[in-house]
């Protein structure tokens, strides 16, 4: 409800008025004195507000600053750890120190010291800009808990590491520091990486709990912004005089306003004076003395007019205030049917305010305004939807910022090269080339994109994954259509092509590298482990599976140039197809007596001639039986077709592009696309290897890759 117009009694002749200016400022004064105290509230709250703000840039400053030396403490203690074996190795080799491995490890065990007890005690510490930024000490229990478990472990090392930082140590301090290192270096690193996570949450909190101090202070602002409006208001309307209310039912209705308006008298029947859009927001033609309610019948239901009736039962009771009215208007917001000029149906949002009109303090009628609010809702689901984009890519960026540089790098360009190459090959689809020549170029826009898609889920960008997911999607649709030549031409022209916005994304992550190249040489490579790990953990959990993961790649890192990314890539696409294809859910395990949690065993092995990766699972196996019936739901063969093959014939189906026993609904980005084992047999032949398979049905299933040395 928007107005309330009121008619006051004029001021009798001759009543006291304040003389001369002095007397004009102060009934100028008393007459906006409520404005005025409210202007003052409203920039004190304005000012608190902005002191707030300042206040919250400086704790994140100090959060950001105890994360990032939390976090160096883990680069510490790994320096620490590989200058002791450094020193090993030397001394097994015989060999003299060498100077600059013992100012690694003096740098590195007096850096740690500095920031442990700036974390523990609180001090002066660089800021992300360099700057000197005061930290204060962990303060959550379980922060102060962490820091006494890093000193427990930290200070019997330290001692042992003292001899080390003199010139004249001896191999038996060295070995015995170096037994310390391997005994309780882990747990070191474990609790410090948990000291970083716990001084992130604290981070969190705080930041969260200013945020709804923040939220706070903007709603009491904004009440406080609608309470002087809302008060000017009054006194506008106050200022109008008896005469003018006489003649406002004339003044109100407007032919050719683009509101519709209606008068509503106190028994619930429509004015004489109504605007000519009030029609076409009814959807029927409207007359004086109509119900109301009567004419709402086809818009709305029989509960929302019931609770639109209390409503305007009480605008007509004078001494309910508007304050007790705010918010309970059950039409402020309604979505109705109407019918076009053409006879068709369309969604409308519309949108009804009722003023009160008062004469001589009695409510005469209602006013009631009704707006088309279709544009504006529409307008504001675009907003939303832009703005939840806007979000996912924000925080595709910011996942791509926390990626490892060398491997960001290596996608940004691969990412280019492959979205390149898609682009030329849709646009060089045709149906005069024939149906053998558009198969292939369709197949290998296929595989790239699921290349591009896995690479990008590999590093968590989940946008960029997931259009380029959907993106795959239609290209398969496409390609296993069955329809002709000229019919497929036509879709892949009338694709919704993401290939300039995938572009967009691929150059905002790659000036994201710029900015990494700097960290990058002190940040230690991603380990492999870690992210078949992972990999491993994302699939299990998206097909509701409980796995462990045995993983041995440490040999990974003597590989080079591309035998190291393709070994990578076969690893990962094999542990995803162990998890998504092999390892059954926990209750198909327990009812065939196999422990609830299955494994999946990963290792790279180097001979004296060769490389071995195996990649073994306790799961169902390979079944030639399943695959059989797949291969004719699919209708690659028919049942009589089938009876010629052999086991071996039909499992290598497997490999062949499209295949997949997923159903297609069921497809995910670890599985179900028909682009897996035929990647990894491609990967296979460029790495100039050779790839067998052993399975026995219900017990395992295993993948070993021969390679040359």
């Amino acid at each position: 409800m928007s107005a309330v117009l009121s008619a006051s009694p004029a001021q009798p002749a001759g009543s006291p008025h304040p003389a001369g200016d002095d007397g004009k400022f102060r009934r100028g004064v008393g007459k906006y004195r409520q404005l005025l105290i409210l202007f003052g509230v409203f920039g004190a709250l304005v000012f608190s507000l902005l002191a707030l703000n300042f206040y919250a840039s400086f704790r994140s400053a100090q959060v950001n600053t105890a994360y990032q030396l939390a976090n160096r403490q883990h680069e510490n203690l790994q320096r620490i750890a590989r200058a002791l074996l450094e020193l090993d190795a030397m001394r097994v080799a015989g060999a003299a120190w060498k100077a600059e491995t013992l100012a690694e490890l003096r740098t590195a065990a007096n850096a740690f010291q500095v920031s442990q007890a700036t974390l523990r005690g609180g001090g002066i510490a660089p800021g992300a800009d360099g700057k000197p930024i005061t930290l204060e000490a962990v303060a959550s229990p379980r922060g102060r808990d962490l820091e006494d478990r890093i000193d427990a472990l930290w200070k019997p090392w330290s001692i042992r590491i003292a001899p080390l930082l003199r010139d004249d140590f001896t191999s038996a301090q060295l070995a015995e520091a170096l037994a310390w290192s391997q005994a309780n270096h882990i747990a070191l690193l474990s609790t410090a990486g948990d000291l970083a996570v716990e001084t992130q949450l604290d981070g969190v909190a705080q930041a969260a709990e200013l945020r709804r101090l923040q939220t706070g202070g903007v709603v009491a602002a904004l009440v406080l912004f609608v309470l002087i409006l809302l008060t000017f208001l009054q006194r506008l309307r106050v200022a109008q005089e008896t005469g003018d209310l006489a003649r406002e039912e004339l003044r109100e209705i407007l032919v050719n306003v683009r509101e519709g308006l209606v008068m509503v008298m106190p028994d619930y029947r429509l004015g004489a004076r109504m605007s000519r859009s009030a029609h076409g927001m009814f959807g029927r033609t409207l007359h004086a003395d109509d119900d109301f309610f009567s004419q709402l019948s086809h818009l709305v239901g029989e509960k929302l007019r019931h609770d639109a009736r209390d409503y305007v039962k009480l605008l007509f009771t004078a001494h309910v205030q508007d304050s007790q009215l705010t918010g309970q208007n059950p039409l402020h917001a309604i979505e109705v049917t109407a019918r076009t000029r053409g006879g068709y149906t369309a969604r409308r949002h519309l949108s009804f305010a009722f003023h009160r009109i008062f004469i001589d303090g009695v409510v005469n009628h209602l006013l009631v305004t009704i707006q088309d609010t279709t544009a504006r809702m529409e307008l504001e689901r675009k907003l939303q939807d832009e703005r939840q984009r806007s979000q996912k890519d924000f925080s595709m960026l910011l996942k791509a910022f926390d990626a490892d540089p060398a491997m960001l790098r290596q996608f940004v360009q691969r990412a280019e090269a492959c979205l390149l190459e898609v682009n030329d090959l849709l646009g060089s689809v045709s149906s005069v080339n024939g149906e053998a020549a558009m198969s292939r170029m369709l197949d290998r826009a296929v595989r790239r994109t699921h290349e591009l898609m896995r690479d990008a889920s590999q590093l968590g960008l989940e946008s960029f994954s997931t259009q380029a997911q959907q993106f795959e999607a239609e290209l398969q649709r496409i390609q296993l259509s069955g329809a002709d030549l000229a019919t497929r031409e036509v879709d892949i022209q009338n694709l919704p092509m993401p290939l300039q916005d995938l572009l967009t994304k691929v150059a905002a992550i790659k000036s994201l590298t710029s900015s990494q190249r700097v960290m990058a040489a002190a940040a230690p490579a991603e380990s492999l482990n870690d992210t078949l790990a992972a990999v491993v953990q994302e699939a299990a959990a998206a097909s509701n599976k409980q796995v462990d993961a045995i993983i041995r790649m440490g040999s990974h890192s003597d590989l080079e140039g591309e035998s190291r990314h393709l070994v990578r890539e076969i690893a990962i696409q094999l542990a995803r197809n162990a998890v998504a294809h092999g390892i059954e859910t926990p209750p198909v395990r327990d009812s065939a007596g196999k422990g609830a949690r299955g494994v999946v065993d990963i290792q790279l092995t180097r001979g004296e001639t060769d490389w071995v990766l195996s990649v073994r699972d306790d799961g169902a196996g390979v079944t030639a039986s399943v695959i059989k019936q797949r291969l004719i739901e699919l209708g690659w063969y028919s049942a009589p077709q089938l009876e010629s093959f052999d086991e071996r014939q039909i499992v290598g189906h497997i490999f062949k592009p499209g295949f997949s026993t997923a159903d297609a609904g069921s497809a995910t980005v670890h599985a179900g696309r028909g682009v897996g084992l035929d990647v990894v047999q491609a990967n296979v032949q460029r790495l100039g290897g050779r790839m067998t398979l052993s399975s026995q049905p219900g017990i395992s299933t295993e993948f070993r890759i021969r390679f040359a040395a």
